[in-house]
């Protein structure tokens, strides 16, 4: 027998705030069109000025624990992928723990940008597979509004916020890639591409969290030949090819990468969930929340096969397959 980290519930959580494209209009050269047409972005939601990431993200782990029928204390760890924490420290991982009542187990932050949520359950994926937690709690969060230059008209408007959680349990399969959990992960980066995407920012540096800076050409080139090589990577390590996947489940940047993705992994754009228009470039929370709005659309079921992808600063990208 094998011990498998099985999903065991889903949720996620959205700021009140719905920003449309219009809202842009009124303070920049650009327009729905334009943005529509460049990204697939339509609206995207904006935290509440007293709203942080924390908060975020513990409306969403209470949203996975209620779909799982859990409590907080049936959780080990919690592992949370963001670049937008409340505070330098402690981690944001800490704080959702005492928010949702959880008084026992660990917790902490993954950073890996946009990248982070395949990174977070990479590492969760690892704690149960060495018996260091029976039941993980993994989040993607973020609050990018706060870092964003407002009068940059390329990178504002792509961005929202929101967070997305799964809960993975420990559970016996059998070894072979027909059990359900998480079968591969793939990871990887390249610090000699920081430029192209990057906050110009930080404790050591400035003092202060900066503004997002992005060279949005560059790295869309990078991103649709990377996001294939590391997804066909963790399908190959389980023995599994492009024709078994069921859905594709991408972090949600920009229409032109996913489209340009799944084209060349060979899976028809109906077989891809996509929620970009609706929430924008949401970081590490995008996979999160594009899982659990696949799932609340009766889309994602028990048994089928995903492969979730990212990739962020750093650069940072990477894949994992999951039985569902």
């Amino acid at each position: 027998m094998t011990t498998r980290a099985v999903v065991k519930g889903v949720g996620h959580y959205l700021p009140e705030r719905v920003v449309p494209n219009a809202e842009f209009e009124k303070s920049l050269d650009t327009s729905d069109e334009w943005i529509r047409t460049r990204s697939g972005i339509e609206r995207r939601h904006f935290a509440a000025e007293d709203e942080t990431t924390s908060d975020l993200a513990s409306f969403a782990a209470m949203a996975a624990l209620k779909d799982a029928g859990l409590s907080a204390d049936d959780i080990d760890a919690i592992v949370v992928a963001t670049s937008t924490p409340d505070l330098t420290f402690p981690s944001v991982a800490t704080m959702v723990q005492q928010k949702i009542g959880m008084t026992r187990g660990f917790g902490f932050d993954v950073q890996a940008v946009c990248a982070g949520f395949v990174y977070a359950l990479t590492n969760a994926n690892a704690l149960i597979l060495s018996g260091q937690a029976k039941r993980v709690l993994v989040i993607g969060a973020e609050t990018f509004s706060r870092i964003m230059d407002w009068t940059d008209r390329a990178t504002c408007v792509l961005f929202g916020d929101g967070a997305g959680a799964l809960i993975l349990e420990a559970q016996e399969g059998t070894g072979v890639n027909a059990d359900r959990g998480v079968l591969s992960a793939d990871l990887n980066s390249d610090g000699r591409y920081k430029d192209m995407l990057f906050v110009d920012g930080g404790v050591s540096t400035t003092g202060d969290s900066g503004k997002l800076r992005m060279q949005g050409n560059a790295l869309f080139r990078q991103a649709v030949e990377k996001l294939t090589s590391t997804a066909h990577t963790a399908l190959t390590k389980v023995g599994l090819t492009d024709e078994a996947v069921d859905w594709i489940v991408p972090h949600q940047a920009n229409i032109r990468i996913i489209q340009g993705t799944a084209k060349k992994l060979g899976v028809p754009m109906d077989r891809v969930i996509v929620t970009v228009q609706d929430h924008g470039n949401t970081s590490a929370a995008s996979i999160p929340l594009a899982l659990s709005t696949g799932v609340a659309e009766g889309k994602i079921k028990q048994g089928d096969l995903l492969v979730t992808e990212a990739i962020g600063g750093g650069l940072a990208w990477g894949a994992v397959v999951i039985r569902w």
